[in-house]
Parts: C-alpha cells; structure tokens; sequence
C-alpha cells in the first residue's frame, strides 16, 4: 500500500482546498499545484510547489499547456510494483504523485449564459481530465478527488492508515472521477454537436431547437425504489444531470412511506394536470388518470369539488395542489385514505394534522413544471421515441364554432377547463364538466363511444348542462347522441373527421353548441 507523500491540486471549484491542503500538509505531504489554485492554498500560509518548477516549463498560451508533461504525468501513472516504471522516474528524475485533486472549468454554467462560441470553447478543459483520467487509470498505486465532499472522508481514512488510502477507497475514487469526465464530455458533445457550421463560421447551439441532431444523457441513480411497477420488476429513480434541478429528485417529502414506482408515475400526472391551471386548483388522480380534478377560490373548496367527481376511486389516490395547502383543507383532507397529498407547501399547522398518518408521503414541490425547456422520451426495443410536450394554450377567440347555437361565456370556460383536462385523459378520452370541475371520465377505451358510456356512467353528479371534451375528433355521430342524452350542452373536439358534416348537424339537431380546435390529445 502506498503512502500518500506528493499531491498535485488544481482545482476549478476552490470551495473546501485550502483547509484540505493544510490538513495534507500537517501530515507532511508535499503540494504541487497551478496558477489560481496555488495562490488559494498559499493564501492560508501553506507550502506549495509551483507546476512551472516540476516541469522545468512555464506556463504558456494563456494557460492552455501547463500540467501535459511527462514530469506529470510519469510520476502519475508510473506502476509502483514495475522496476522499470520506477527506474524511468529514478532516469529523469521525475516525483512519483500519490494523490490527484482535480476538478474541472464549469463548461455547463458557463455556456449557458449563451456566451460566444470561442469564450465556450475556452472553457473545455484539457489538462483536468487528462490528469483525472491518468489518476483513476492506476488507482492500484495513486488516488484521484474530484468533489470537494470527499475531503474529510479522504483525510479520515488517512488519518487511519497511517497516511494511505484503502484499494477499497481508491477503487471508489476512480469510478467516481470517471464519471465526472464522463459527464464533462457530456456537455462538450452536446453543446458542439448541436451546433451549426456556416462556412468556417461556428455558431452556438440554438437553444430554441426542441429535437437536436445528438441527445446526450448522463443519468445518476437517485435512489433505488422497492421495486417497479410489479413486486418481480426492479426499480429506481435516475435523474438526468445535464438537465436543470427542479423535478421530482428535488421535491421534499416530508413524511411518509418511501416512494414507489407506480407513486412517481402518478405524481407526474396529477402535478402536470394541476400545473394547466391559473386559479386554485386540485387533481386527483388513480392509475395514471385524473378521477377529480376542480378550481375554486381556496384549496378546501377545490379539494372537496374534485373528491366529490368520484369518491370511490379517490381511496388510494394522489392529490395534488397548485396552491399551498392549509389547516382546514388538511383537516378534510385527514378523513380520506390517499397515498401522496403534493403541493408547492403546507402550512406548518396543516402538516402537523397530516404527518398524524405516519404512512402519508408528503411531498413540497416548490418548482413548478419546466417541460417547456424539455421532451418527452419513451423507450421502444432498441430505440428511443422522443416527442415535444403536448403544450396547451387555447385562446377562445381562435376556436372554431361550427354548430348554430354557441356557447355562451359559461360554457366557453368549462370548454376549455374540460380541454385541459382531457389532455391528461389515456386514449381514446371523454370528459364531462362543469363549473370548473370534472364530472366524469372515460379513459382508455378502444371504442370512442364506449368512452363517452363509461364517462357518463362514472359521473355521480347529474350531467344536465355539462359540456364535453373530446381527445381526438368524432368518427360517428353515437358518441355526440350518446352526450346529449345525458345532458351536455356544449362539446370541444378536435374536428378533422371525414364525417364532421354528419356530426355537425346531429349536434344542431340536439341543440349542442360545438367548437373544432384544429388540434388533438391523444395520450398513450
């Protein structure tokens, strides 16, 4: 086992080095280090061996070749248990370097201040991941940190082994470093595949291009989970790291049982759903589909509107706030059995009534949804299906009324609540609605009919009045007859069908107002 007795710093993140570089030296180890990261340490009064004075060369063209030496990278990668490795370093006179503290330029932060494409390419470090890389090769003899975090756990374990660091510790340490250049290349092939040559001209990445030429992903496990959707599939939660901070694995739970695979899915579909609304709004959603979903001008009412859509199915359900959550509507909320209550926070008297249930996950999540910068991915056998979001943001004024009666200001409202809330719905989607509150659902039916006799059939509050919302146009006129005898007044749909015309006058012979939208929601 070797004992640490050199270390080479050079660090782009200073947090944590100098008091890291004095605890080294009080255990004798002798420092070499680079311009910026040599005057931190030196600024804590701590020896320290420039670069320049190992190489026998000075630092040139603006830093860019400073640590590429055979000086350097000899005295690293030189096999401890080879003669001839060692005879080498003994030949030129080159230190053997034990430990390797390397972090490397914040390429990611910078280019995404959409700085010029020759600053960007300034910050693509070479000598940092040469020098890692190096390191984690021969961890059998030399060790390599690129997180600050790992200081005091380095030091710890020195301080326990006489100045060395296990295999264990050292194997850990290369993987670790690894996968930081991994991800550091990541960003680098991201950022220049997707961006454009015009003649010898090289431009930025257009960041408004939703599908680019190369997808790089670089996930990070998260955590495992108790399993997938089924006790015989395993499962766990990966975060993608070269995605902004803000989705689920930054969400605070607050209590409760530890998260499941079929609780994430769900989450994600009652957060979206809610996240479509401006007012006060509740979802609750079961098996992948919203069963409630209402706005009103507190949570309370919201909750209890969305609850009374279909009680039944709510036993066991996610629920979802836009708003933060009170006394009183935790109070209502105590009396139902739900698997995950979310929202943006919780009161500190509505989280004392609801941490009561010592099963109930609790989860804050401040952020709202950001898919507007994102896409949606799917795996098939052997491939990826990669779609932009199903974005929606009607304006009334743009909609195509196509019956003889219109709707009136009412009605135009529940429309287009009815329409956000479809677009949650699993293919083929009814829903009835009214006064900004969901009624009844129909998901996932192959027949569209079926769907309306089964939205009709689920909704437990009289339909007489209620409005429509359909996912994808009507191919007959059953669906719409179907609607009618059960009370709707008004229907939005995509239109586009063969036989618009036929489901346009049964709609005027049934006095239904119908608007067309141009476009559809299938949700598979």
């Amino acid at each position: 086992m070797t004992r640490i007795r050199t270390a080479l710093i050079s660090v782009s993140e200073k947090h944590g080095v100098m008091e890291f570089a004095a605890a080294l030296h009080e255990k004798g180890i002798r420092i070499i280090s680079t311009g910026g990261t040599a005057k931190a340490i030196q600024a804590g009064s701590i020896p320290v061996r420039e670069i320049s004075t190992v190489t026998g060369f000075p630092e040139i063209m603006d830093g860019r070749v400073k640590t590429l030496h055979p000086a350097i990278h000899a005295g690293i990668l030189a096999r401890r248990d080879h003669p001839d490795d060692i005879a080498v370093l003994e030949e030129h006179r080159f230190t053997p370097i034990d430990l390797v503290v390397v972090n490397l330029y914040p390429f990611d932060r910078e280019t995404a201040r959409d700085i010029g494409f020759e600053q960007a390419l300034e910050h693509i470090d070479i000598g940092g991941p040469t020098l890692i890389r190096a390191a984690a090769k021969n961890f059998l003899h030399v060790a390599v940190v690129v997180d600050p975090n790992d200081y005091d756990t380095v030091i710890r374990e020195m301080e326990l082994m006489d100045g060395s660091l296990s295999l264990s510790m050292r194997w850990k340490l290369a993987g670790k470093a690894f996968q930081h250049t991994a991800r550091y290349d990541a960003h680098i092939c991201r950022y220049l595949s997707n961006s454009s040559l015009d003649g010898h001209q090289l431009t930025p990445p257009d960041r408004s291009e939703a599908l680019p030429n190369l997808m790089v992903a670089f996930m990070n496990k998260a955590r495992e989970l108790r399993y997938g959707e089924n006790p015989q599939q395993e499962g766990a939660l990966y975060v993608d790291s070269l995605s902004p901070a803000g989705g689920w694995a930054d969400a605070d739970q607050l209590g409760g049982k530890e998260l499941s695979y079929n609780n994430y899915l769900d989450m994600d579909a009652a957060w979206r759903l809610v996240s479509e609304f401006q007012d006060c709004g509740c979802v609750i959603v079961k098996h992948g589909n919203p069963c409630g979903a209402a706005t009103a001008p507190d949570c309370i009412r919201a909750y209890q509107m969305a609850l009374e859509t279909d009680p039944d199915s709510a036993f066991g359900s996610i629920v979802a706030f836009n708003r933060r959550v009170n006394a009183a509507c935790a109070t209502e909320l105590y009396k139902l059995f739900v698997e995950v209550i979310i929202a943006p926070d919780f009161e500190h008297e509505a989280l004392t009534i609801l941490q009561r249930k010592k099963k109930l996950r609790l989860i804050r999540k401040p952020v709202p949804l950001t898919e507007a910068a994102g896409v949606n991915i799917r795996d098939i056998e052997g491939a990826y299906l990669v779609q932009t979001p199903d974005r929606i943001n009607l304006d009334s004024a743009e909609l195509t009324k196509v019956t003889v009666r219109k709707p009136d200001t009412r009605q135009m409202e529940d429309l287009i609540f009815a329409w956000k809330c479809v677009k949650h719905v699993k293919s083929n989607a009814i829903v009835f609605a009214r006064n900004n509150r969901l009624l009844g659902v129909g998901a996932g039916q192959m027949s569209r009919v079926d769907s309306v006799r089964l939205a009709a059939l689920k909704s437990r509050i009289s339909l007489a009045g209620a409005v429509m919302a359909s996912d994808a146009f009507l191919p007959f006129r059953d669906a719409l007859d179907v609607a009618a005898e059960a009370g709707i007044v008004a229907l939005i749909q995509p239109g586009g069908s063969i036989r618009d015309e036929e489901v346009i006058s049964a709609a005027n012979e049934r006095g239904v107002a119908m608007i067309f939208t141009g476009r559809r929601h299938f949700r598979h």
